[in-house]
């Protein structure tokens, strides 16, 4: 099996699908399946070096980690065909993305699509809801020729399903229960921020508009005084809101910067709960992430993230957008010590269930299916 992938982000990128996708390169190394990358570059990076091929860019102004590449279609064509792949699966809907559809076409691969992110609810946050038919006409066009569309939560599914996508199949994510665990130091984490309080309440993500961090910050805000005395908040991530968030901030909140690895589960490993308002996500890698830490999620009740939470038994779900059920749910668990305890012993339960091997096990059949049913189609 030789597979070629198309992506407009990948490894060091600092987002869920450049983590998700290095996991599946690792996975396919470790299994000696032949794959080909082709992503943008950045400036420090060489333009072609072993199994990734490389394409220029430029940042993109909205999301400066995020870049946009200018493929020389030639080259990759020519590359392309020397690889010779069974199959082309296209990650992202730009213009790398774009390229593997129209190669796809073009020379005749059988195609495969994965959907990782809610554009049409960034829109809402970005004040461009206007946008939205077009989005989802656009999204028909990219998708119309995949074979399967993997999409990471039932949520995702139902979603696209809706919207009239065919060819959906449910690819979720798994946690790595050696790294996050509950059974780090804690009082090295409360040293190494100068934590203090009783209790610390964590958030990790992108400080961008679209996980709605203004809902938690009214949360946070609104704990009674004689709670909110005992309680610090780690703020773990970067983007574009940091600088506005921070000199909003109450004292009882500590900014991070991004974490990860070992630093990271230290820190959810370290927190009392995990807090996290986004309604827009197609998973929720760190909200089973926290789980497998033992640390109980108080999330919104929207996207991927409401089929991790199983509201009462691993945390609590709250209508999005509402500060007021968030900080009443703060209120609940912090006050009922040995129920936030059962939590946090049901997530790392459940986390320990999300098998990674399993979940990639199941996608090499499923690229397999494709490429035999493609097969027997040319000698039908």
């Amino acid at each position: 099996m030789r597979i070629a992938i198309f992506t407009d982000t990948f490894y060091p990128d600092i987002n869920g699908v450049a983590r998700t996708l290095k996991r599946l390169t690792d996975f396919l190394e470790s299994q000696n399946i032949t794959f080909k990358l082709f992503v943008p570059a950045s400036p420090a990076e060489e333009l072609d070096a072993g199994h990734i091929h490389r394409s220029k860019s430029l940042s993109f102004f909205m999301y400066p980690e995020c870049r946009i590449a200018f493929p020389n279609l030639y080259q990759m064509k020519s590359e392309l065909q020397n690889f010779a792949p069974d199959l082309i699966h296209v990650a992202t809907p730009f213009n790398i993305g774009l390229c593997g559809v129209y190669f796809s076409k073009n020379l005749n691969i059988p195609l495969v699509g994965s959907y990782h992110t809610n554009f049409d609810d960034y829109l809402q946050y970005y004040n461009l809801p206007f946008l939205s038919k077009l989005h989802w006409n656009y999204m028909h066009w990219f998708y119309q020729t995949c074979k399967k569309i993997f999409v990471p939560s039932p949520t995702t599914l139902q979603l696209l399903s809706k919207h009239g996508f065919p060819n959906l199949e449910l690819w979720p994510r798994g946690v790595d229960c050696q790294l996050f665990h509950p059974y780090y130091d804690k009082e090295s984490v409360i040293n190494r921020y100068s934590l203090q309080g009783s209790y610390v309440l964590t958030y990790a993500g992108r400080l961008a508009p679209e996980k709605d961090l203004h809902t938690l910050f009214a949360a946070a805000k609104s704990i009674p005084p004689n709670i909110n005395q005992h309680i610090h908040w780690l703020i773990i991530g970067d983007g574009p809101l940091r600088e506005e968030l921070e000199t909003q901030a109450p004292e009882n909140m500590t900014f991070t910067g991004y974490l990860d690895g070992k630093r990271l589960a230290e820190a959810y490993a370290a927190s009392d709960l995990f807090v996290f308002p986004s309604a827009s996500e197609t998973f929720g890698n760190v909200v089973l992430e926290s789980l497998a830490s033992g640390t109980p999620v108080i999330g919104a009740k929207a996207g991927g993230v409401q089929n991790i939470i199983k509201a009462g038994a691993n945390g609590l779900l709250c209508k999005p957008g509402n500060a007021h059920e968030f900080s009443k749910a703060i209120l609940q668990l912090l006050t009922h010590g040995e129920l936030r305890q059962q939590m946090g012993r049901a997530g790392r339960n459940y986390a320990l269930t999300q098998s990674w091997d399993r979940i990639w096990n199941n996608l090499i059949r499923q690229y397999t299916a494709v490429i035999q049913e493609c097969e027997l189609q040319k000698y039908a």
